[in-house]
């Protein structure tokens, strides 16, 4: 991870609170210290252990989670928005994500619940959820609602949304719009003092315990309708100098930003001055310029929030798409997309990783440009079921450490054996291994379905063909959607984990060598230790019987099939011969 983008340290964040604060002019409230007491429905509160707090680590390849001091993958599922808000609505569903082998929630801690009166706080919600969380043994990731959600305002309390002379709305080429400027300061500082609030509660009553694993701060910010705010004080802002700021962090990293940013950058001219369409030209500048004040806004939110209690902490991202629109302000624009990245990593240091809700087809390239420059991954909003299941398999092979069904207490069908509560079975089983091939750089995998139905990747000096099980005697799939995780368990050995596939082995250069297989075994682990189940051969490992053919490919015409609706695991050693 940058160092720009790393977690903020204590002493940085309390600078930067001190700033934030005094910053603020006439009408701005005092700061966190100064709050009124907070009411708490939790009897009892452990001391801090000496465990290391939620935080991220690289290790190896990638960047983990660590959580109790271990890698951690969050089988996450996100609660509908207004779950969270009924502890009695919560209660007959808690025992159904447990049935559906999840580990984490994500769930809604809405500004307007919390703070409905200025300065007088409630967090009856937010201790039923840690709760909750608690006595079915799972984490939980708070959502704060504050200024924004899916580019609106509609969790800002009443005295905020009432009061435009004290907090100011976005201007659009065609008026204001229910949202929140992120160019007022006034709200920045209610925002942030909310949010301080809140982290300091969550740290008196779940510091001993680490429920509470990270935060997500806002939600899918953007400006809807325009590509930016044209409010008299965003025009000043547009028509001033891009801050110096961003500008050294142009500088700095010139030969590491994402190929976005040095597309509009350098394609300007790479200045180190003068305005906006000066720097970025006239096609992404006011995008640019409307991402780089919610980054501002919102790091100021977070600083606020860790300078309380420190973790881990991020935002999420509305996509453009061909259903939303693919244009700024069809999409929320100003939000973290892929090619404002580096933009949000230069105005939001107090945030540990940017990340997407992936409604849309292109799982796989949306999570490569999520997956760069030191951007940890992580998945918040996503789709269900056998789709859902795919991608999150996907994305554990990519190196994600965590990834989230939105809707998950209504948009899973069968809690007991649906497709997401047997992939996170098999994730959790294998998750020694995850952590470990993670590291290592030596786990990949594919989704394949009746329009992409093949997919070839590369590891420990093999292709592995990966594509969607067919019925031997005809040209027939035998599945709508497949996926695989592959992982290297040691020279010419691999572990592959997958439903709906058929796997075959070739040498990456065609030089005569026919990739064999030799034992193949079937099994899973139990209390991460491996139980052997039947040793595969004949019919159970045979694609084509035309052997003289598939030699010409380089191939033997055996490999590994998945036929069953759930996800196996197969090991197997290789060895070659020329034909």
């Amino acid at each position: 991870m940058t160092q720009q983008f790393r977690r903020v340290q204590s002493s940085a964040i309390l600078s930067t609170v001190a700033l934030i604060f005094a910053s603020f002019g006439a009408g701005a409230q005092s700061p966190p210290t100064a709050l009124q007491p907070v009411r708490s429905t939790l009897a009892s509160v452990k001391k801090p252990g000496k465990m290391s707090a939620p935080h991220l680590e690289m290790r190896g390849k990638v960047w983990q989670l660590i959580v109790d001091g271990k890698p951690y993958f969050a089988r996450a599922g996100e609660l509908n928005n207004s779950s969270s808000s009924s502890s009695a609505y919560m209660a007959d569903v808690w025992p159904k994500l447990v049935k559906a082998n999840l580990n984490t929630v994500l769930a809604v801690i809405a500004w307007d619940i919390i703070e409905p009166q200025e300065g007088r706080f409630d967090f009856t919600t937010v201790d039923a959820l840690i709760a909750g969380a608690r006595a079915h043994g799972m984490k939980l990731v708070p959502l704060w609602f504050g200024s924004w959600k899916n580019g609106a305002s509609h969790y800002a309390p009443y005295w905020v949304k009432s009061d435009q002379k004290r907090f100011s709305l976005v201007k659009t080429v065609n008026g204001n719009i229910d949202t929140l400027s992120a160019f007022d300061q006034q709200t920045r500082a209610a925002d942030a003092k909310a949010f301080a609030a809140l982290m300091r509660h969550i740290g008196e009553v779940d510091s001993g315990e680490r429920t509470v694993i990270m935060v997500q701060v806002e939600n899918e910010v953007g400006v809807l309708g325009d590509v930016r705010d044209r409010s008299d004080v965003a025009n000043a802002a547009f028509a001033a100098p891009v801050p110096a700021q961003l500008i050294d962090y142009l500088v700095s990293r010139a030969d590491r930003l994402v190929p976005e940013t040095i597309d509009a950058w350098k394609g300007a001219g790479a200045k180190t001055s003068g305005g906006w369409v000066d720097v970025f030209g006239g096609a992404m500048a006011q995008e640019y310029f409307q991402a780089w004040q919610y980054a501002v806004y919102i790091n100021a939110v977070a600083a606020a929030g860790r300078a309380q209690y420190d973790l881990p902490m991020f935002v999420n991202t509305w996509l453009p798409s061909e259903r939303s629109g693919l244009v700024p302000g069809a999409y929320p624009s100003g939000g973290a997309v892929p090619h404002t990245q580096d933009i949000w990593r230069a105005g939001a240091p107090a945030l540990d990783f940017l990340s997407p809700d992936i409604y849309v087809t292109n799982f796989a390239e949306v999570l490569a440009r999520y997956n760069r420059a030191g951007n940890p991954v992580f998945i918040p909003e996503a789709r269900p079921e056998l789709e859902g299941a795919a991608n999150a398999a996907f994305a554990v092979s990519k190196g994600a450490f965590g990834y989230s069904p939105f809707g998950v207490e209504s948009r899973i069908a069968d809690y007991d054996n649906g497709p997401i509560t047997k992939v996170y079975q098999l994730i959790r089983d294998l998750e020694p291994l995850i952590f470990e091939h993670q590291a290592a750089g030596s786990i990949d995998g594919a989704i394949v379905d009746k329009t992409h139905t093949e997919e070839i990747v590369h590891l420990g000096g093999y292709n592995l063909i990966i594509g969607l099980v067919q019925d031997r005697g005809t040209p027939a799939y035998l599945a709508e959607k497949g996926y695989g995780i592959v992982m290297m368990t040691g020279k010419d050995e691999f572990l592959v984990a997958g439903c709906g596939i058929q796997v075959s082995f070739a040498a990456p250069v065609p030089n005569g060598d026919v990739i064999g297989l030799g034992p193949v075994e079937e099994g899973q682990f139990r209390n991460g230790r491996w139980v052997a189940g039947r040793r595969l051969n004949g019919d159970e490992v045979v694609f084509n019987r035309n052997y003289q053919k598939r030699s010409l490919e380089n191939q033997s015409g055996t490999g590994l099939r998945f036929l069953k609706e759930a996800p196996e695991i197969q090991q197997v050693r290789l060895y070659r011969y020329q034909r």
